[in-house]
């Protein structure tokens, strides 16, 4: 649907990256163009992505109450949520390419799916928590725009990390 059908005018400010086009000729090619500058309003945004991963573990927290559930060896379907944050897009017009990354992807396929948190992380508080601040640091250390990691254990909770 033509953006302004649905309230926006293409040419407002803050609208970055949509131009008003005409119409295309049959058989012509369309001309990707990145804007170069922003003006001073379009400098004030903050451009947010988020991926997600999803693996399986078990984990046991040691130290607490006998009656506990978390005590008992345990497992969750883990869903790790990954944030990113930049002022101005690159010259593609992404604060960064999703494919690029792979390697966190395969970084939890190859050392946290199906394993044991507790010897994974080496030691004997594996939360969620603790799991949010090892894939934020890891991630962080690639790709500076890393600006958030979330992870939940279940569908109705999150653990977060966010400098």
């Amino acid at each position: 649907m033509d953006a302004r059908l649905r309230g926006h005018d293409v040419r407002a400010p803050g609208i970055i990256g949509v131009a008003p086009s005409s119409p295309r000729r049959r058989g012509s090619r369309s001309k990707c163009s990145i804007p170069h500058g922003l003006n001073d309003f379009e400098s004030r945004l903050m451009f947010t992505i988020t991926k997600q991963f999803a693996f399986s573990a078990s984990h046991q927290l040691c130290g607490l109450e006998e009656d506990h559930p978390c005590a008992r060896l345990h497992g969750h379907n883990y869903i790790v949520e990954v944030e990113l944050k930049g002022a101005t897009l690159d010259a593609r017009g992404f604060v960064r390419d999703y494919r690029e990354l792979g390697p966190l992807k395969r970084l939890i396929d190859d050392e946290f799916d199906h394993r044991h948190l507790n010897d994974v992380l080496g030691h004997d508080h594996p939360t969620a928590e603790q799991l949010a601040l090892f894939f934020y640091e890891w991630a962080h250390d690639r790709w500076p725009e890393v600006s958030a990691v979330r992870v939940s254990e279940t569908p109705k909770t999150w653990a977060e990390y966010r400098p």
